[in-house]
């Protein structure tokens, strides 16, 4: 399955590790997640990830982390999990997306704070707060995450004040948000300064003047709780900021690279597991004296989700693979790799929900019943296509790689 030249022993180990996890401890409760409304059991299996290793592995190793900051490795890890569960996957791996920033600008003032607990036994949570509510003045993911605007669309506003940042604004979908420990709130401190002005500033959960509102009720993905996120004069040290002027906007077009690349992972991990059901399925199901699956339009149907798959798996591979050498391909914040990531993005999306569709076709009324979990993979899926400005802004960011795209 991972057999690119370019994967290591090393890169097979995280994956099986995952894949085990996955098999023991995700796989027997499944159908139980999207009821676990206290996320009692989402917080039993995330502890257990906890425990073998997974809050503190990207957290340098002078802190008890283990370094690893390679998106290779990160999107077979999302795979696995998106095999499992999506919305319990997103919740694990958002919190390294959160800190991300700090770690690769180095910012020991917000490591210092923060990492210990990471890299503690109890379970910790991180969000990563950028989108934002759209309307009459604009906002909204789409135009926070478009390189065009250049952050001039970011209504989250930044003062300095002395020693410390005043942040104002609302924040919208952010993965663990109400639950989180730590956010690392997108801001601007000044929307005509374009990318001079972005920040990103790190906000502890107990701050003063930071609130939430109700849950969403959402279709699918219940392990990843979303909900809107309010500041109102909220204040952290200057030294919160993850790096500074230019230097933030890059970090967060980075973040946002890397996030499409793995998120098509964890895509792809959705249609493998419907796709592995489906299989089984047509084995034993027979039709007209024969299997499902040696009738000639249903075996055409498997050949089209495999084909899908194996062309998704291996496009985000590559794109992680040219993300973790930018000596080679460019810096993760050109639009050189913003098109590659996109491109596994877009594509793996797709492809999930076109494999999920056809597993419930070949599948029948069972495929929509929760005790072959098919139609949870369907549900899960979808918010995957829609996420991460959609594939709208995907389609075009992908044009930016190929010619001075404007839209």
């Amino acid at each position: 399955m991972f057999d690119q030249p370019f994967i290591t022993d090393e890169h097979r180990m995280v994956a099986e590790a995952y894949r085990k996890f996955v098999d023991k401890e995700i796989m027997p409760v499944r159908h139980l997640v999207d009821d676990d409304k206290d996320h009692n059991l989402i917080k039993k299996i995330l502890q257990a990830m906890n425990d073998m290793g997974h809050q503190k592995a990207p957290f340098p190793e002078e802190y008890g982390g283990a370094n690893m900051t390679s998106t290779l490795p990160a999107s077979m890890m999302h795979e696995e999990l998106g095999r499992g569960d999506s919305g319990i996957g997103t919740a694990a791996t958002v919190s390294a997306w959160a800190f991300m920033p700090a770690i690769m600008a180095g910012n020991k003032a917000v490591l210092d704070r923060f990492a210990p607990d990471f890299c503690g036994t109890e379970l910790r949570m991180g969000c990563f707060a950028m989108t934002e509510p759209g309307g009459s003045h604009g906002g909204g993911g789409c135009d926070i995450e478009n390189p065009t605007l250049k952050g001039k669309k970011i209504r989250t506003l930044a003062k300095l004040e002395g020693d410390e940042w005043v942040i104002n604004g609302q924040k919208m979908w952010g993965s663990n948000a109400g639950d989180a420990d730590v956010y690392c709130v997108l801001c601007t401190t000044d929307p005509n300064l374009g990318d001079e002005g972005i920040a990103l500033i790190y906000v502890p959960a107990n701050a003063k003047g930071l609130s939430f509102g109700k849950f969403e009720n959402k279709a699918g993905m219940e392990g990843d709780r979303n909900c809107a996120m309010y500041l109102d004069d909220v204040r952290v040290p200057k030294e919160w900021r993850a790096a500074g002027p230019g230097v933030d906007a890059k970090l967060l077009h980075g973040n946002v690279v890397a996030a499409r690349v793995n998120t098509a992972a964890l895509a792809v991990g959705n249609a493998r597991g419907a796709f592995e059901t489906v299989l089984k399925y047509t084995e034993d199901r027979i039709v007209a004296d024969r299997p499902i699956r040696q009738h000639s339009i249903c075996a055409g149907m498997l050949a089209d989700m495999a084909i899908g798959i194996e062309t998704a798996r291996a496009y985000y591979l590559n794109a992680a693979y040219m993300f973790d050498h930018p000596e080679i391909y460019g810096p993760p914040y050109e639009n050189t790799m913003l098109s590659r990531a996109s491109i596994a993005k877009v594509h793996a999306a797709d492809v999930a929900v076109m494999v999920t569709n056809r597993a419930m076709e070949l599948m029948g009324s069972y495929g929509y019943v929760r005790e072959y979990n098919v139609e949870k993979y369907w549900r899960d899926c979808k918010i995957i296509q829609l996420w991460e400005g959609g594939g709208q802004l995907g389609r075009l960011d992908v044009c930016r790689g190929y010619y001075d795209c404007q839209l």
